[in-house]
């Protein structure tokens, strides 16, 4: 580890050509070779990322990047480095792929990913290119020895091994298949700011956190997903489980390429980020950049972004099957929501809690059916909802006798308001407007002075400047886990106070605000 004090140049370019001997042993045969199909095999990317990595941190620990003389060869080594291991990403798809078991998307992935591949390769041929040359330049020694194709090739022959290692004992399949599908459904939700649509023009960028790419989000995304592979490993593969439900491999497969994809999201990001960015780096460096902005953007939203926004999304609606499948039917209580009953928000936050899952949901009210699925479908509670809080304002209203027998129909706005405040504050309603101002129009002469109060009342009601608990309670019935997630969700007045500002949701229903 090297310390403060300075390091002569030729003494670091000794401790440097020892180190970096056997990577450019492998670039100068890749020089030689000048084929992309010899870089894209997995021996000869293993060597350049384990060997470049090794450079890479000797560069670091001398302190290469703020160095005139060694800042541009740090650069390429992790060029190499990066495009290395985003190639062995992209080769382990290919060679895997057939077992995935992947939903058709319309698009041909594979012919897509040796596409990137190929354009990965090219890459690294120019980093072997740069790295070769820059490495003279410096003064190091080019191993010369004649490398045979044997050395780097890899030869694959068809077949598996034989599977006789026995099926394991798991949980139950409805307990498994219920843990994997909504975990994925949760993460799918989460991932859905990020990976909305793979053909967007969303730039990468570290100025804006918001509905952006960045490496960050990217890695904190590919590590999810990445666990959610290891549960999948460590309580399923293998078990009877996985034999009962032919769903299940398919999931696993989703899952894992999904994982891949953003493993070469977040190469691609990092590379961008740390070598390309415009407010990153000498000028140096980036004028003698081994790819484009524009072009690894492209590959960036175009591939990685695109197909595992493509792959998530089948995945989703399958795990939604699944879980109709295992669904354990039950049914809850509720109240109304006290603002305004079901308005946009909690009928919106509803709904997309019933999606989230695609389970059926009925809600029952005062002998009416609706689907918990629809916004639309809940909003149309409200007109018997109203209705039940004006029959509540009238009849507390009559009992209470706040209305003088004999009153000049001059006077009845005044009584309005004096009613209105005697009931808020008693509690029986709420004035979301105070001081209280009442309509302009003039109060309907028809019917007695009561029934014109209380349709005074009622206009207020209806305007939204006062409002009343209707007391009612909704039934849900469906699958147990939706209602479980509904019963929080109401607990917590569904996203909203009692005024109608809105309130933080419990971190189970995080997935709401996505």
């Amino acid at each position: 580890m090297a310390d403060k004090a300075i390091i002569s140049e030729r003494k670091f370019q000794k401790l440097l050509e020892k180190r970096a001997i056997r990577l450019l042993r492998v670039t100068h045969y890749l020089m030689r070779q000048q084929s992309i199909q010899r870089v894209m095999e997995r021996p000869v990317l293993g060597e350049l990322l384990s060997q470049s990595t090794q450079v890479e941190e000797l560069l670091d620990a001398y302190g290469a990047r703020g160095n005139h003389r060694w800042l541009m060869y740090r650069s390429i080594i992790a060029a190499i480095k990066q495009f290395s291991e985003v190639g062995y990403e992209l080769l382990h798809i290919l060679h895997v792929l057939s077992s995935y078991r992947l939903l058709p998307i319309g698009q041909d992935f594979l012919a897509a990913t040796n596409q990137i591949a190929d354009f990965t390769g090219r890459v690294l041929l120019e980093a072997a290119k740069k790295i070769t040359d820059y490495s003279g330049q410096l003064g190091l020694s080019i191993p010369s020895e004649k490398i045979g194709d044997e050395e780097y090739s890899e030869e694959l022959p068809p077949g598996r091994l034989p599977q006789d290692g026995g099926v394991s004992v798991g949980d139950s399949a409805q307990q498994t298949v219920i843990l994997l599908a909504t975990s994925f459904l949760n993460l799918a939700a989460e991932s859905k700011a990020l990976l909305p649509d793979g053909s967007s023009n969303r730039k990468i960028t570290t100025e804006s956190k918001q509905d952006c790419l960045t490496e960050e989000r990217l890695r904190q995304l590919e590590l999810r997903f990445h666990n959610l592979q290891s549960l999948y490993d460590t309580y399923v593969l293998g078990t009877e489980t996985e034999n009962l439900d032919e769903n299940l491999p398919v999931l696993r497969g989703h899952i894992s390429v999904i994982f891949h994809l953003l493993r070469t999201a977040t190469g691609f990001a990092h590379y961008y980020e740390r070598h390309l960015k415009i407010q990153c780096g000498n000028i140096k460096e980036r004028q003698e950049s081994l790819v484009k902005a524009d072009m690894l953007l492209s590959v960036l939203r175009g591939y990685s972004v695109s197909y595992a926004s493509e792959y998530l999304v089948c995945a989703r609606h399958l795990c939604q099957e699944m879980l109709k499948r295992y669904a354990e039917i039950g049914q809850i209580e509720a109240p109304v929501p006290p603002y305004r009953g079901f308005h946009v928000r909690p009928a919106t936050l509803i709904s997309k809690l019933v999606l989230h899952y695609g389970s059926e949901v009925r809600m029952e009210l005062q002998g009416q059916h609706y689907d918990a699925g629809s916004a639309l479908e809940l909003f149309r509670a409200n007109e018997m909802i109203n209705a039940q809080k004006r029959r509540s304002l009238a009849t507390k209203i009559l009992c209470l006798k706040l209305i003088p027998p004999t009153t000049p129909a001059k006077d009845i706005k005044q009584i309005v308001r004096r009613i209105v405040v005697k009931l808020a504050e008693q509690g029986v309603l709420i004035m979301y407007e105070q001081p209280l101002s009442l309509s302009d129009e003039s109060v309907d002469k028809e019917g007695s002075i009561t029934e014109q109060v209380i349709s005074e009342i009622n206009r207020l009601l209806l305007t939204g400047k006062i409002d009343v608990d209707s007391g009612l309670r909704a039934k849900f019935i469906g699958d147990k886990r939706v209602l479980a997630d509904i019963q929080l969700l109401a607990e917590t007045g569904y996203g909203e106070d009692s005024f109608g500002n809105n309130v933080a949701l419990p971190e189970k229903l995080q997935y709401l605000r996505n």
